[in-house]
């Protein structure tokens, strides 16, 4: 967003050197968030569409003819999945509507995780996936950087901070000053070929979308490998992870509801409850350890489709997923992540006598979780509708034609043999204000915190190396 010209026909207030110093360390904050912006803003911009381009790309899978028949039973599109791929069954996802098919998650002998997708009406297997290998599964997983590992997930909180950091300063490089024409404050002069163009569009398109940007970089911090994972245990409580007046007093397991599959952030610490009353029981059941993880399901148990029976007279929303017990204490899950955030809901059932141990909504959320809740479905572009998609759309376009014009930019005032870093301010005693609020920054988010102090070790090194100044 920044006026980039500095030189001595302009006004004492962009000559100042707090105008210097905010424009250095917005320099520096684009030199780190730009690059990886434009990877969130292309793979931001197409998840926000997941639905279309999944159902697009794989219809061969995901899409059925509706038939006159009744669907089968689920356990029987299981067991067709099995005849496929046999293993160990970890999910199975009710169809949504009857054009869509049921997939049944399995994990394979050499522990490959694959999802078959089965036709609900004549039990003939549609093809198969691996485990969040769909192209937005991958896009996702591209988005959070997840996709490289722990190490690069955590560029993700960097990123973020860095990107408040930039609009902060880009803003106040922005403002008007003396009468300032509206010219780069609200409208685009020049022509591509000249600075100025570039310049302006900028400034205009980053004053524009700023606000929606700050948006995105706090509520995608939740997802951060570190400050978001150290928030969601202090927001879940130290007991069992669900807001006071849900925990009823069943048993408890050492499992967490994100360990059996993606989840609200809310509930990602959540432990998942016990099946009471029958923890030395053998296992038995079509398939043995087909109906769950580990050892299947226990002798006595009810059944797959006595369970998603009771799921569907519970009013569940369609689409759900559930996920068999793991043992002869487990569970049968049930989970949905609609975009209608009032319909969130998790369910675990005891896999005995089909009692519900613990009923989770939207509603039972904290006021923390409530909220964090409602800005990542802003977030991911499905609060609103396709209102919500265009806007994220737009913003995500936006912060592309931002990231490229800075290097544009940046490429026609370099000089030569030179990173082109702006100019140090005189008084030395500016940076230091500054770096109090950097500090304040560093300390909310450490990992960011972190990354300014490298920052300012390179900024130390650079204001110690001879080099031609911007003119």
């Amino acid at each position: 967003m920044a006026d980039v010209t500095l030189s001595s026909g302009e006004g004492a207030s962009r000559s100042s050197d707090l105008y210097r110093a905010v424009w250095r360390w917005h320099f520096y904050a684009g030199l780190v968030a730009l690059p990886f912006l434009i990877l969130l803003a292309v793979t931001g911009a197409l998840y926000l569409f997941r639905d279309e381009i999944d159902g697009l790309v794989h219809r061969d899978v995901k899409r059925v003819a509706v038939q006159a028949s009744a669907p089968r039973a689920p356990s029987a599109l299981v067991d067709a999945a099995l005849v496929v791929r046999p293993g160990t069954v970890t999910k199975y996802v009710r169809p949504a509507d009857p054009t869509a098919s049921a997939e049944v998650g399995i994990k394979t002998p050499t522990g490959e995780r694959i999802s078959v997708f089965v036709d609900p009406f004549d039990g003939r297997v549609l093809g198969e996936l691996p485990d969040k290998g769909t192209v937005i599964g991958v896009v996702r997983q591209l988005h959070s950087l997840s996709y490289f590992g722990p190490v690069a997930n955590g560029v993700i909180e960097i990123v973020g901070g860095w990107t408040i950091l930039l609009v902060g300063t880009g803003v106040y490089l922005w403002w008007p000053r003396r009468g300032r024409a509206a010219g780069g404050v609200v409208s685009v002069r020049g022509k591509p070929r000249q600075r100025v163009f570039w310049r302006d569009l900028h400034a205009v398109a980053g004053i524009v979308a700023g606000f929606f940007i700050v948006f995105l970089a706090v509520t995608g911090m939740p997802w951060s490998v570190f400050w978001g994972s150290y928030v969601n245990e202090w927001a879940n409580g130290a007991n069992y992870g669900y807001p006071a007046g849900v925990y009823v007093g069943v048993p408890m397991s050492d499992q967490r509801l994100s360990q059996t599959g993606p989840t609200s952030w809310s509930l990602e610490q959540a432990q998942v409850p016990q099946s009471s009353g029958h923890a030395g029981h053998e296992t038995s059941g079509p398939g043995g350890a087909a109906h769950g993880e580990g050892s299947g399901t226990a002798a006595g148990a009810i059944t797959l489709d006595t369970a998603i029976g009771l799921f569907d007279r519970l009013g569940l929303a369609k689409g759900y997923a559930v996920n068999p017990p793991g043992g002869p204490t487990g569970v049968y899950t049930a989970s949905v992540y609609p975009d209608d955030l009032s319909r969130q809901r998790v369910v675990h059932l005891d896999q005995y006598s089909g009692k519900p141990l613990i009923d989770m909504s939207y509603a039972d959320y904290g006021p923390l979780g409530k909220s964090l809740e409602w800005g990542i479905n802003v977030h991911m572009g499905q609060e609103f509708g396709l209102a919500n998609q265009l806007v994220m759309l737009a913003v995500c376009v936006a912060i592309v034609l931002m990231s490229v014009s800075a290097a544009v930019m940046w490429w026609k005032r370099r000089p030569n043999g030179s990173l082109g870093v702006p100019p140090l301010p005189r008084d030395r005693a500016v940076l230091r204000g500054l770096i109090v609020i950097l500090a304040i920054g560093g300390m909310i988010f450490p990992l960011v915190g972190a990354s300014l102090v490298v920052m300012l070790l390179l900024d130390g090194l650079l204001s110690r190396t001879p080099r031609v100044q911007a003119g």
